[in-house]
Parts: C-alpha cells; sequence; structure tokens
C-alpha cells in the first residue's frame, strides 16, 4: 500500500471539489515542498478532522478521504504558500504514521463499489424544489447544478452533492457511502434538510 503525505481540514473534500489552500505551518511547508518534487506528481490526501484543530497537530480523524492534486502552487515567501488543488479519487487510510516531518499515512485507492444505473426521479423533484426556494432567498442568485454532469451513477451523485449546501457530517457521510446506491438516499436526506431550513428562513424572514 503507498504512503501518502497528508493533509488533515475540516472539511470532508468531495471527488472533484476545487480547494484553496494557504499553508503557512512549518510542517506543511515541508509537505508541499516533497509533495512539489514527488516523480508520480503533486499530490496528498485530504482527511476530514472529526475532533480538534487543523493547526497544531492533535487531532481525531477520519478514515475516509480524497487525493489532491496541487493544481497552482504561489510562493509568497518565508516559506508559505497558496494552492489551488482538485479533489481526485477516493481512499481509505490503512493506517496513519507518526507525524514526522508531517502527517503520512498508509492508504489504498476506494472506488465505488457497483455502479449500476440509479433512478434518479425522487432527486430530481428534491432538486428542483430545493433550487426554486434557494432563488427566492438569493432574489435570483442561486446557481443551479450544470448540465454537463458525468454520466456515471457514483461520479453524478459526488457532482450533484457538490452543488447542495450541507454540513460537514453530511458530505462526509456522502464520501463514505459504499457506492451510488448507499450514496443516493443519502443525498436525498440531505437535501430535504435543506429544504426544510429554506423554508424556514422565508417564512421567518
Amino acid at each position: 500500500m503507498p504512503i501518502r503525505p497528508m493533509f488533515p481540514l475540516g472539511t470532508a473534500l468531495l471527488p472533484g471539489d476545487h480547494l484553496p489552500l494557504r499553508v503557512f505551518e512549518p510542517r506543511y511547508q515541508e509537505l508541499v515542498r516533497d509533495c512539489m518534487a514527488a516523480p508520480d506528481g503533486p499530490r496528498f490526501g485530504v482527511v476530514l478532522i472529526s475532533r480538534g484543530h487543523e493547526v497544531g497537530g492533535g487531532d481525531q480523524r477520519t478514515d475516509v478521504g480524497t487525493m489532491a492534486r496541487i493544481m497552482v502552487d504561489n510562493e509568497l515567501g518565508g516559506g508559505r504558500h497558496t494552492l489551488e488543488c482538485i479533489a481526485e479519487e477516493r481512499i481509505r487510510i490503512i493506517e496513519w504514521l507518526p507525524d514526522d516531518p508531517y502527517p503520512r499515512a498508509e492508504i489504498e485507492a476506494w472506488p465505488d463499489t457497483g455502479s449500476d444505473a440509479v433512478d434518479l426521479s425522487e432527486l430530481t423533484v428534491h432538486l428542483g424544489r430545493l433550487y426554486g426556494l434557494l432563488d427566492r432567498l438569493t432574489e435570483g442568485r442561486a446557481t443551479p447544478p450544470p448540465d454537463d454532469l458525468p454520466t456515471d451513477p457514483g461520479e453524478r451523485l459526488f457532482a450533484l452533492a457538490r452543488h447542495i449546501p450541507m454540513g460537514e457530517a453530511d458530505r462526509y457521510a456522502i464520501l463514505s457511502a459504499p457506492g451510488p446506491e448507499e450514496r443516493l438516499p443519502l443525498l436525498i436526506d440531505s437535501i430535504s434538510s435543506t429544504i426544510d431550513l429554506a423554508e424556514w428562513r422565508l417564512k421567518n424572514g
């Protein structure tokens, strides 16, 4: 199993997400330097911090995450960077290694289990209702998901989830669903919760 640099964050990164990062901690400055020099490309793993903080270590980390690729590296001086990254494949943590000099883990890729077609009709109805409400809340500025979504069922659900306002626990549950059949009801439940909140805000100003 490969050993990868890891960047625990306060967000559950879904495949396809864009990830801007500001790097100032010395250990993550070293992680960036090592990633940029890696023969297989500038990549690192991202997992959600379940308890604790991003700075200083001592955090508790989830065991499902994604690989992120550095697309733009802007050096600010003093070892600091701003990065533009994109999330790629989903991974599982096999074993965490000592944080020396930065977090590292033995990982494995975790593709979806099964990719059979799923019935998206109920999801489409919920999305239409949600974006109708969001459009009213934002005075017409809500941007619905694009039309050019992936055709693969699992990737399509990840792409839709990226456009739904939801908390990190919901995002992590969607990330951790083994395949599209399990991911679909989780996404519908999350949209339903967002609909309830949007309706409450419209009613209560």
